[in-house]
């Protein structure tokens, strides 16, 4: 057993709590945050890549709208390095009630939120894909944005205040002792040790995690309902601008282009477990059709990857239940000193990824505030590591690449991803699977799906390993074990997307990984090698089906 001592625990490593954790050491609290995988492995890793002006909410949410809109300004400046500022259009389709449009403009001056009508000329210009027959056109400030990045920027920012981050620890109990949180207990997914933290308070940032996070506080019926929403890359930028529909939110209305590829999405369903999102077929072409409304020839395009997260919604009584289309995107805090006689523990749920940095600041704010030591937040003023001079370009990797092509090779064609970067990532990492050093390059997230260059990335893990695991059976065991999770996990990306030549492309790719490794018939995993991973589902299991609720 380990023994730790800070200040505050911050539970979950999305973007809220990696903001909070940046937070509280700028402020000068010694701090930990704690997270049961890899950072922004949940909700803040699995969306779109929209950096929110705040268009899309001046109607249905305009508080929401608003505080988009000032986050946008803050986030750009901040996070230069995981922004690439596109620009955003709203357009009404061909076939769309104009109505909504009527009363756009409006509604955004009255939100604050910065836009303007194009002509249609002036729209086609801008995006020559846009389906010709759109009716009108405004302007928006929207942009796209990594958000592993800007989460990984936040936890390095918040490491040299003193920070600490501990990702695979898996929280299962929070103490408190006369009403005063007093420790939270975690297991070290890696090693199985348990560790303890003492500390005075805790903020619970587990996203749709979070009612089950109060639960282990003694803090019951908080509702925090997952909103699950699937999105597809498609295989190249159909677009450079955010295109979105000019309607009332509805499934498949925004295109985002992202890195090498473009994001539509998405769907917006009730889960009852953010563990079990399922994608289904029906959905698939749901979010293809709506493509082809705003591009034509969408479908023509390669979908190289589906993927599927959660949305940590807030219970709201104006809405049914199963509604979470129409749920509040605003952020709640709850003081759970008043609501369950916990002292010093809060929990934040809603919000946006755009804006982190405010729920950040509000739930820090009434932390100090109930401890009576109150520092002003001051993260709005500094850039975050690296502290880039501008914005991120598509371009970035082609230049770097082009410069040193002799001499460092590239592992990942598609991404244009150089040795170097893969070894110095599993230098910082050296426990790291293949997909926690996915998150941090893309490696592995092109057309091919990990094909390729997932067998010289574990060739590269193999070496830099066999140093500490110096049983060479052991070693082959382990890199075995980390390929065959990170083809199995870029697999299930393709799944609901096997039809015509995406199929034959899927067949080829894995007769590739056969017939060099013979991948399908590799011994067992011995249990080291699994508890090496850290995978969630290969340590606890996972469900066969979504739970059904009792009264179902």
């Amino acid at each position: 057993m380990k023994t730790m001592n800070t200040d505050v625990v911050v539970i979950g490593g999305g973007a809220t709590g990696a903001g909070v954790l940046r937070d509280l050491a700028m402020r000068g609290f010694d701090t930990i945050m704690v997270e049961r995988a890899d950072l922004a492995q949940g909700t803040s890793g699995r969306f779109h890549g929209l950096l929110h002006s705040g268009g899309r909410y001046v109607i249905s949410d305009p508080h929401s709208a608003t505080e988009c809109a000032e986050e946008n300004v803050i986030l750009r400046r901040i996070h230069a390095d995981s922004v690439e500022e596109t620009g955003g259009l709203f357009v009404v389709g061909p076939n769309d009630d104009p109505e909504y449009s009527t009363r756009f403009l409006a509604a955004a001056n009255e939100t604050r939120v910065p836009a303007h009508e194009l002509s249609i000329k002036e729209a086609l210009t801008l995006e020559p894909r846009l389906n010709p027959g759109i009716q009108r056109a405004f302007q928006v400030e929207d942009g796209s944005v990594d958000g592993w990045a800007m989460v990984w920027g936040c936890a390095e920012s918040a490491r040299e205040y003193g920070g600490q981050t501990l990702t695979y620890h898996r929280v299962t109990k929070i103490e408190n002792e006369d009403g005063q949180v007093s420790q939270v207990v975690c297991t070290n997914e890696k090693t199985g040790e348990e560790v303890r933290i003492n500390c005075r308070a805790a903020i619970n940032a587990g996203g749709p995690w979070a009612g089950q996070i109060a639960q282990m506080a003694g803090a019951h019926g908080v509702d925090v309902v997952p909103g699950r929403g699937i999105m597809i890359a498609m295989n190249h930028r159909l677009v450079n601008m955010v295109v979105n529909r000019c309607i009332h939110p509805a499934d498949g209305d925004i295109i985002v282009p992202a890195h090498t590829v473009s994001i539509i999405g998405t769907t917006d369903q009730r889960a009852e477990d953010p563990d079990f999102l399922e994608i289904k077929n029906s959905e698939v072409q749901q979010m293809l059709d709506s493509g082809e409304d705003l591009i034509p020839g969408f479908r023509k395009a390669r979908a190289v990857h589906a993927w599927a997260g959660a949305r940590p919604l807030v219970l709201d009584s104006r809405v049914d239940a199963s509604d979470t289309r129409h749920m509040s995107r605003g952020m709640s805090i709850i003081d759970h000193s008043t609501r369950d006689g916990i002292k010093g523990f809060f929990t934040i749920a809603g919000g946006k990824l755009t804006t982190y940095r405010l729920m950040a600041k509000n739930i820090v704010d009434a932390l100090l505030t109930q401890l009576d030591e109150f520092v002003e937040c001051t993260t709005a003023d500094e850039p975050v590591p690296p502290r880039a001079a501008r914005t991120h370009r598509v371009t970035d990797r082609l230049a770097e690449a082009e410069e040193e092509r002799h001499e460092d090779p590239i592992i990942c064609e598609c991404e244009l991803l150089q040795r170097s970067t893969i070894e110095q990532e599993f230098d910082k990492q050296p426990e790291a699977n293949l997909d926690d050093i996915r998150r941090r390059t893309r490696l592995g997230m092109g057309p091919c799906q990990g094909t390729f260059c997932g067998m010289r990335a574990a060739g590269i893990m193999h070496e830099k390993t066999a140093d500490t695991v110096t049983d060479p059976e052991a070693n082959a065991d382990r890199t075995s074990s980390m390929l065959r999770l990170f083809v199995k996990n870029r697999y299930s990306g393709l799944e609901s997307l096997m039809y015509g030549e995406q199929l034959r492309e899927a067949t080829l790719n894995k007769w590739i990984l056969a017939g060099n490794l013979d991948i399908d018939h590799l011994p067992a995993p011995t249990k080291e090698a699994i508890v090496a991973t850290g995978d969630l589902e290969l340590l606890h299991g996972r469900p066969v089906q979504a739970p059904v609720k009792e009264d179902a």
